[in-house]
């Protein structure tokens, strides 16, 4: 299935080819396929349903200089255990720009994320974004976003400064951020697969649902 939104073509999650079975196609086939698909824009995304079909695929990807992340989905699905009440803030969209930024050069430091993160915020507000932020010294230095599709929500984004990890900061924010979802019929959240923050989540009530491989050629 090839999407695109020809509104945000510098929005990765918005302009991809996603594979939902196996396509039993070589990894030159599909970087080929995902060049005609996505022809005009400055990125290629490929994304794969099964991740037996995408593991076997990786190291040929990687060899190309594609980034490539397994993905877990997990719905929460557990109660919220007790936790410190902590004095997390709900604030406007654009209160946490420079966040945004560092979060994005993290992954493509060598990249101007102008483009991508102007997208992103027509995107987020479209689905009705909460933005919640932790600050110190009166300065945002974390923050989460919640955004909801009909009955369903998501944690789209947790992020936390270097130098203010380790203290609990992430744990704080996932957890204002389903409070604030106000027991919607799903609540999603996706961790990277081979990252620590799933071990977090399940701490919080989140049983992982299925993963997913995303292969990605950055601009």
């Amino acid at each position: 299935m090839v999407v695109r939104a020809t509104r945000y073509p510098s929005y990765f999650d918005f302009n991809v080819v996603r594979v939902e079975e196996d396509p039993a196609m070589s990894v030159e086939a599909l970087v080929a396929f995902a060049d005609e698909a996505l022809a005009g824009l400055a990125h290629r995304r490929i994304d794969f349903d099964l991740i037996d079909a995408a593991e076997p695929l990786r190291a040929a990807f990687e060899a190309k200089g594609w980034q490539a992340k397994r993905l877990l989905w997990m719905r929460h699905e557990a109660p919220l255990p007790p936790g410190p009440d902590v004095p997390v803030e709900e604030v406007p969209y654009d209160a946490v720009d420079d966040l945004r930024v560092a979060w994005h050069r993290e992954d493509f430091p060598d990249q101007d994320p102008a483009d991508y993160l102007a997208q992103a915020r027509e995107v987020a507000l479209r689905r009705g974004a909460r933005v919640l932020v932790l600050r110190e010294a009166g300065a945002p230095v974390a923050f989460a976003q919640l955004e909801r599709e009909g009955a369903a929500a998501e944690i789209t984004q947790v992020f936390v400064l270097p130098d203010y990890r380790g203290a609990g900061r992430g744990t704080d924010l996932t957890r204002a951020a389903i409070e604030a979802a106000s027991d919607p019929r799903d609540l999603w959240i996706v961790a990277d697969d081979e990252g620590p923050p799933k071990e977090l989540y399940s701490r919080l009530g989140f049983r992982p649902a299925w993963v997913t491989m995303e292969f990605l050629r950055p601009p």
